[in-house]
């Protein structure tokens, strides 16, 4: 018997006041996958190595940090496991001695979903293990500038944070490596430092932009009377603000670039007000500047771009990262675009040593040029995704949809491999209509029409011809307004709900909740504003200088509505500036049920509980108010009262921003919530809660979704994940003391498709019956048995651990043959999971180490019963192999067949393979007769017999020989064990040849013998 030496009390799986280290090492053992797509996201930070030019690292803006080692044909992510926060904002290697690398984290690209920095990191081995040197409260970074002959002299240039003031924004030094830091330039709490520079050959010399930049929901204020441009020429000590010849009114986001080969030339490009924004020049070093272009690309949305790099070796040859990416060859006055993998540029570094190899940034990830920007590496190799949402769609293998950020389309890709494909793992991402906002929602019953939205456009696309009808609910172009004036107002990211109760009905969302039964063709208002619409909000966006309206910032809007499972009519609704409400009567009457909350937040997710109609879940996200408290409400009785499950002391950190919360459709009271850094689970109805990160990277979750007991995911930064089978965790959930257990099996689908893999692609593994099995501690002997429907042993299983011999000779009286266990079973304390490939033992091998262990036929469909022994105690599970649902030619009966017949030739090998041995044997001994009688004619006729005889059986060596019975055995096994398929009948002939060739060969060689 095993003995349970963890107590119950120590096991505390769902105790009030937290879970224990045990289940922490329980949820540990559970493994997500990344099922892609493996195409990049946004990157705003890179540099390169000048003594190593194929090695390049890229910051992401949700997907940390990355290095390449070969010119960016493959990607391995460095920051994984090191940084708290995937938002990267400036990459600085200490070219002297590059196993120094400076990070800070924190996008300088303001957008509304940026993700908050959490300091600077260090790392002295090239990338692979890091520390945290400080400045944990800067918010965005938007420049680390290391002195070129001391690492220790680091300056960091700290924007702030995006949604709020801070003091913690300015220039800061440091002279010991990041241990301790100076701030030695501060202007206020709401001014920050966008970019600086050291002149080359003076690295007391510094340039500083300072930038009132700051986002409200509402809002993108950037600029002020403040800003400008400062400099220091004592290494910080004291600064002057430059103004001969620079912008005489409100200065907004600037970035300078500064060449090596003339450092008295300088380049700062500035937004600014009264049509003075764009590119400025000073030969001085800064003392008088020359207005060399007002390019309207060079300052086109200066939140999000603004960036100017010079050539190394060439003063005159200007690059700009913006909407497009220009070059100057005559220092700024004129430019020409230069195409790039993807458009909205960020960042470029070129490598001195060789000026034609660049590493470039874009929406779409980074790419490197050996050529000066002639052609480029690819952006298909980056798992650097950032998704809104995931949907689901009802086929098999199902498929997971979202809107990619800067990306032009909608995407789905499959949760497995549902056909062979020749270019890869990317031939399976499907563009979906719509575009970067999303959400992309399969219609239940027909995967094949998926409704869109395109930040406020309906579309109903139809994945069999690559079309999109389009129905615009009011039909009008939202851009450029002022929210207040609008008939509709869509935020970007506008939902789209289907009816869980009538695939015919969907939802779609602006201020009101909108209805549609006939694909969009017509609507119907179902409520009335459902929002706060606060006066104060209402405003054309961008401010005080530059005007961006593209929908993003359109406060009071509908943000998040689900139906409930239970009741149909049953919605709730939540908006982006605070106001929940439900309807219980489809739309006719509704009812304010607002928790009593700050004001304002942005209502994430909406959860009607599965389980009980009167319950509901809310998860708000409050960051853009710069408040980073999670905020997750419960309500039992349809609103009246809420209780808030996230306090900050019962498990999810309280500067953990909480994005989505979902409760398990088939365990009511386990809950699953995506916050800003990662996931959370709670197996009490939120009462405490546990990090369920594993292997998951950091990274924001952003939507939730549990489907065939899988749980689904969507990252803004990483792509899709996927959870496989969630049967055993909630079944932990009523585990009230640790005890030996096997958990229900999930139907098992006989499916042998598999595709290639590729570093960091999408993970498929192979189709298995899942075994999910906990052990309170690891057993002396532990054995898993699989029998089929008539009680035949099918496979059995055992940890890596010396065996005993068995004896595998068949019983002459059953039939049967006691193959021996494979080895491979996990036995550790805890939780284990085992995968069984459907697949009987293999076959006999001279080698009794290696016999009958390895994979023989597939098993047919049918109910199987898997039996776990440890020590002396055993516990039993029956499950279901079942057909793919997809097969049509092939029926339960035919696969019995094909499997009776693949253990018959399994069978016949291992006679076919024992005979071989045999003659082997028969002709060492003939050999080792005729070096001791070398004139036997006799042996030597019996040799060439035996020869001829043996190559009856295999085939002779050489190319292109005739395969012989050996050969023809297992070709014929490989033809009917490919697919399932009814064998034909030339299966069955060719079989009854072989038997025959065998039979004669074999009665030859016992009349030799």
């Amino acid at each position: 018997m095993i003995k349970k030496i963890l107590s119950a009390a120590s096991f505390l799986l769902c105790a009030a006041t937290g879970m224990s280290q045990d289940m922490a090492q329980v949820l540990d053992s559970y493994k997500f996958r990344n099922v892609g797509p493996l195409r990049g996201g946004r990157v705003t930070a890179v540099e390169g190595v000048e003594s190593k030019p194929s090695v390049f690292y890229m910051g992401a803006t949700g997907g940390g940090l990355w290095k390449t080692d070969d010119y960016g044909h493959s990607w391995d992510n460095v920051s994984d496991g090191y940084f708290p926060t995937p938002s990267i904002g400036a990459i600085s290697v200490f070219q002297p001695d590059p196993k120094i690398i400076y990070v800070g984290t924190g996008s300088d690209g303001l957008r509304s979903n940026v993700i908050t920095g959490k300091g600077v990191f260090k790392s002295t081995d090239e990338g692979k293990s890091w520390e945290l040197v400080g400045l944990e409260q800067t918010g965005q970074i938007g420049a680390v500038e290391i002195h070129p002959e001391n690492p220790d002299i680091v300056y960091v240039a700290a924007i702030g944070q995006a949604f709020g003031k801070n003091e913690e924004r300015g220039v800061f030094k440091t002279t010991d490596g990041g241990q301790n830091w100076e701030k030695v330039f501060y202007h206020s709490d709401s001014v920050g430092i966008s970019d600086l520079e050291l002149a080359p050959d003076d690295p007391n010399t510094i340039y500083a932009g300072a930038w009132r930049g700051e986002r409200k929901p509402w809002t993108i204020i950037s600029g002020s009377s403040e800003g400008g441009v400062y400099k220091s020429v004592d290494g910080g000590k004291s600064w002057k603000k430059l103004t001969n010849g620079l912008p005489t009114g409100l200065t907004g986001k600037i970035d300078f670039a500064v060449s090596p080969a003339d450092p008295d030339v300088v380049y700062a490009n500035i937004e600014a007000s009264d049509d003075q924004g764009g590119l400025y020049r000073s030969s001085d070093r800064g003392e008088s500047w020359e207005f060399v272009s007002d390019n309207s690309n060079l300052t086109n949305r200066p939140f999000y771009y603004t960036n100017i790099y010079a050539n190394p070796l060439d003063a005159n040859t200007v690059y700009n990262n913006s909407l497009r990416f220009l070059r100057s060859y005559d220092g700024g006055k004129t430019w020409k675009s230069l195409s790039t993998p993807h458009g909205d540029n960020h960042d470029i570094w070129i490598n001195p040593n060789d000026t034609t190899i660049w590493i470039q940034a874009n929406d779409g990830g980074a790419n490197i040029t050996l050529n000066d920007g002639k052609t480029w590496s690819t952006q298909f190799n980056q798992p650097t995704a950032e998704l809104y949402q995931v949907e689901v769609d009802d086929q098999y293998p199902y498929y997971l949809y979202a809107g990619q950020q800067d990306n032009y389309s909608t995407v789905a890709v499959p949760s497995r491999p549902p056909v062979s494909v020749q270019a890869g793992t990317n031939s399976y991402i499907l563009n979906t209509g719509g575009c970067e906002t999303g959400p992309a929602v399969p219609k239940p019953g027909n995967p094949n029409i998926v409704y869109t939205n395109c930040k406020g456009r309906f579309g109903v696309y139809d994945k069999r011809t690559g079309q999109e009808l389009l129905y615009y609910v009011g039909a009008s172009n939202i851009y450029g307004h002022n929210p207040k004036d609008l008939k509709f107002r869509f935020q970007r990211v506008a939902p789209i709900h289907v009816s869980p109760h009538n695939p015919d009905v969907v939802y779609h969302a602006s201020q009101y909740v909108h209805k549609t039964t006939d694909d969009g063709k017509t609507w119907e208002i179902i409520s009335p504003d459902l929002t706060a619409f606060e006066a104060d909000k209402q405003v054309v966006p961008g401010e005080p200088i530059t005007r961006d309206v593209t929908g993003e910032e359109y406060y009071s809007t509908i943000y998040a509505i689900r139906e409930s499972t239970l009741q149909e009519g049953l919605i709730w609704v939540g908006s982006n500036d605070g106001p929940v409400h439900v309807t219980r009567d489809g739309g006719k009457t509704w009812t304010n049920v607002t928790p009593d909350m700050p004001a304002g937040g942005r209502v994430d997710a909406v959860e009607p509980s599965p389980h009980d109609p009167a319950k509901a879940y809310v998860a708000i996200l409050r960051y853009q108010l710069n408040d980073y408290a999670p905020y997750i409400y419960k309500t039992e009785d349809y609103g009246q009262s809420w209780e808030l499950l996230t306090d900050g002391t019962n498990g999810l950190p309280g500067d953990f921003p909480t994005r989505v919360v979902r409760e398990d459709p088939k365990k009511e009271g386990v809950l699953y919530a995506g916050t800003e850094f990662g996931l959370f689970i709670s197996m009490n109805d939120g009462e405490s809660w546990q990090s369920f990160q594993s292997n998951l990277p950091v990274t924001p979750i952003t939507d939730l979704k549990i489907h065939e007991d899988d749980l689904v995911m969507s990252t803004m930064g990483r792509g899709f994940w996927i959870l496989d089978n969630l049967i055993s965790l909630r079944a932990m959930a009523d585990m009230s003391e640790p005890r030996f257990a096997l958990f229900d099996i999930k139907p098992a689908v006989r499916n042998s498709l598999s595709a290639r893999s590729e570093k960091n692609g999408p993970e498929y593994p192979r189709d298995a019956a899942r075994i999910d099995f906990f052990l309170p501690e690891k057993p002396e002997s532990l054995r898993l048995e699989i029998y089929n429907e008539a009680g035949t042993l099918v496979r059995a299983f055992e940890p890596d651990q010396p065996k005993e011999e068995v004896d595998t000779e068949r019983n002459m009286s059953t039939e049967f043959t006691e193959a021996p266990a494979a080895s491979g079973l996990p036995a550790k304390a805890g939780m284990n999971q085992f995968n069984w490939n459907m697949r009987h033992h293999g076959g006999w091998d001279k080698d009794p180490k290696r016999a009958y262990t390895g994979n023989g036929p597939m098993a047919a469909t049918g109910s199987y019963t898997a039996r776990l022994i440890a020590d002396q105690e055993t516990l039993e599970k029956k499950f279901e192999v079942i057909l793919d649902p997809r097969v049509t030619l092939v029926s339960d009966a035919d696969v019995a067949a094909q499997e009776k017949l693949a253990l018959e030739i399994r069978d016949f090998r291992d006679e076919v393979d024992k005979l071989i041995v045999a003659m082997e044997e028969q002709k060492e001994k003939l050999q080792n007769s005729l070096e001791q009688e070398q004139n036997s004619s006799i042996l030597k006729a019996k040799k060439a017999q035996l020869e001829e005889l043996y190559h009856q059986v295999v085939t002779l060596d050489g190319t292109y020989m005739q395969p012989m019975l050996e050969d023809q055995t297992s070709y014929l096994n490989s033809m009917i064990g490919r697919a399932d398929q009814l064998p034909g009948k030339d299966a069955y002939e060719r079989f009854e040849e072989l038997k025959s060739i065998y039979g004669e060969v074999k009665t030859q060689f016992e009349k030799l013998q």
